[in-house]
């Protein structure tokens, strides 16, 4: 049988190889095929961002003075006169998600991370991030029109930015000291589409610093190289972020809370379906050459395989390292009653990341890292502050999902998995809000003390808390799906076709190289033995021809 498997791997090998080679002599399927654009027709991030029919420097209303950024928002909605309403039905606005299929009550408003851990009674901090002025707590008001931050999204000069709506202990917020003054009638008169870095201001920072969330959004992104993302290349393509994640009446295409997994109607027609964010909304479900035995053979794996499996062969790759854990329970020492930091991690780019805070514990990263790949069909279920669990199970799963090779909804994704040791209610078996920021005795990134920042977080926010913490493991998974590399370097055959490969947890089925049949490998020699017979035998019956010719 040793032998039957490597005459089988031999042929599987002979015939890969010759569709590896028939493929890299295919033509770039973007500029090709689909006629994105011409080397000669790139536009720069700003001058597409600018692309405005109207100059916001000639409007009298926007010469200010502004006091703050409400009174821009006034200004704006004045001529924009629906787009307020339109912005506060969008997620971005609400932080409020309902799961079409689950019914899970989602959105940052509600779900606990394995990260900073909730967002919930900490919006002096977190809501920095909001597109709106001024979310200290419940008091907000969300049918106010004039709380929205145009600006965060708009600004095409670079000099905003948003800063915590109240004050932190001084542990945090000297992280905030020494900012330059905004001059908002500058900014108000030099606004246009939103770039990479107005969406990265706030999705590249993710979980507490550049990178560290998601693994394929980080300040990298901002001016990347096509080797880095072909799409977002920024001397070719130079995508932003809306060119995908299009917008009607501000609600984005693209949602981590609800994904895609298998688009079965995109059209390989850039513009014409747009209402998703997906590779198959632009490549179609046929995205390689039909011309050849390897995108024939390429094709296939497209019912099965997302693309993103094979076109994003690692992620972190840009020199910015993302975080794969993070352990809470060291949380808490200090240096003669002050906190601290240890960055004791130098990433690819040269700048040195905190392995150790005072205010979070210690870390651990990564960069250019193979992703997690499992079966996805989509549908992500998240452990919420109401779920209960049993910690001496295993660890726990902070965002779960389906799929299954039996299941034709499902195809094998990648995903950045992320570990982290966190503090839960160890006696009603569920995870906690906590409070963390605040300029006050209670909050824990100034006094260090777990068991009275839950307690404070869990009844300012009325759930129920048994007075007893202790700390469970956790995971989250994040789909990936940008740092798409140029297609020179997607992954070769063998990177899944061999016994040791990336693929080599994926159950339920058969991949050539990595498993063996019995029979399989029968059919295989009886192929080669026959391929040879045939060979050999026409070469004699053309050779005793040509001999009987000659005599």
């Amino acid at each position: 049988m040793a032998a039957s498997n490597r005459w089988s791997s031999l042929f599987l090998s002979a015939v890969l190889f010759s569709s590896a080679q028939t493929l890299s002599a295919t033509t770039d399927i973007i500029d090709s095929d689909m006629n994105f654009r011409s080397q000669e027709s790139v536009q720069p991030i700003a001058r597409e961002a600018s692309a405005s029919t109207a100059d916001h420097s000639k409007y009298e209303i926007l010469e200010g003075p502004f006091n703050n950024g409400p009174e821009v928002t006034r200004a704006c909605l004045s001529c924009h006169t629906e787009a307020g309403k339109h912005f506060m039905k969008s997620i971005h606005w609400t932080w409020e998600y309902t799961h079409p299929t689950t019914g899970q009550k989602l959105g940052k408003k509600s779900i606990v991370n394995n990260f900073c851990t909730n967002a919930r009674g900490n919006e002096g901090m977190c809501a920095q991030c909001h597109a709106g002025y001024g979310w200290k707590d419940d008091s907000f008001d969300f049918t106010n029109q004039n709380n929205i931050d145009c600006l965060v999204c708009h600004d095409r000069t670079g000099d905003y930015y948003k800063t915590p709506p109240t004050k932190g202990n001084k542990a945090c917020s000297i992280m905030f000291e020494g900012k330059k003054p905004i001059y908002l009638v500058k900014v108000a008169q030099n606004i246009g589409l939103p770039g990479r870095e107005n969406c990265g201001g706030c999705h590249f920072y993710g979980g507490g610093g550049d990178g560290v969330k998601h693994g394929d959004l980080d300040s990298s992104l901002k001016q990347p190289s096509k080797e880095l993302d072909v799409h977002m290349d920024a001397k070719g393509l130079n995508f932003s972020c809306t060119k995908c994640h299009v917008s009607n009446k501000h609600l984005w295409a693209g949602s981590r809370y609800s994904v895609i997994a298998k688009d079965t109607k995109g059209t390989g027609q850039p513009g014409i379906r747009r209402d998703v964010a997906t590779c198959e909304s632009c490549h179609g479900l046929s995205p390689h050459p039909g011309e050849t035995l390897a995108g024939i053979k390429l094709n296939q794996h497209v019912e099965r395989v997302a693309c993103q499996t094979c076109h994003i062969p690692t992620i972190a790759r840009g020199g910015v390292a993302t975080k794969t854990d993070w352990d809470w329970r060291t949380a808490g020492k200090t240096i003669d009653g002050e906190g601290y930091k240890e960055k004791a991690y130098t990433q690819g780019n040269g700048e040195h990341r905190a392995t150790y805070k005072s205010i979070k514990g210690s870390f651990k990263y990564g960069e250019n890292l193979v992703p997690h790949y499992a079966w996805f069909d989509g549908q992500m279920i998240y452990t919420t502050i109401d779920t209960e669990f049993d910690p001496d199970s295993g660890p726990v799963e902070i965002n779960r999902f389906n799929g299954s090779a039996a299941d034709d909804k499902s195809r094998i994704w990648p995903f950045k998995r992320m570990h982290t040791v966190q503090p839960y209610d160890k006696g009603n078996n569920t995870l906690v809000y906590m409070h963390l920021w605040g300029d006050d005795d209670d909050a824990y990134w100034g006094n260090y003390d777990f068991g009275n920042a839950i307690r404070v977080g869990m009844e300012k926010n009325g759930i129920a808390y048994s007075g007893e913490f202790d700390f469970v493991d956790t995971y989250s998974h994040w789909p990936i799906t940008h740092m798409v590399a140029p297609k020179e370097d997607a992954l070769s055959c063998d990177e899944c076709h061999a016994k040791q490969s990336r693929l080599k947890n994926i159950e339920g089925v058969y991949i050539p190289g990595r498993d063996s049949s019995r029979w399989l490998d029968i059919i295989g020699l009886l192929a080669i033995a026959g391929t040879l017979f045939g060979v050999v035998g026409h070469g004699a019956v053309r050779i005793l021809n040509r001999k009987g010719g000659q005599s």
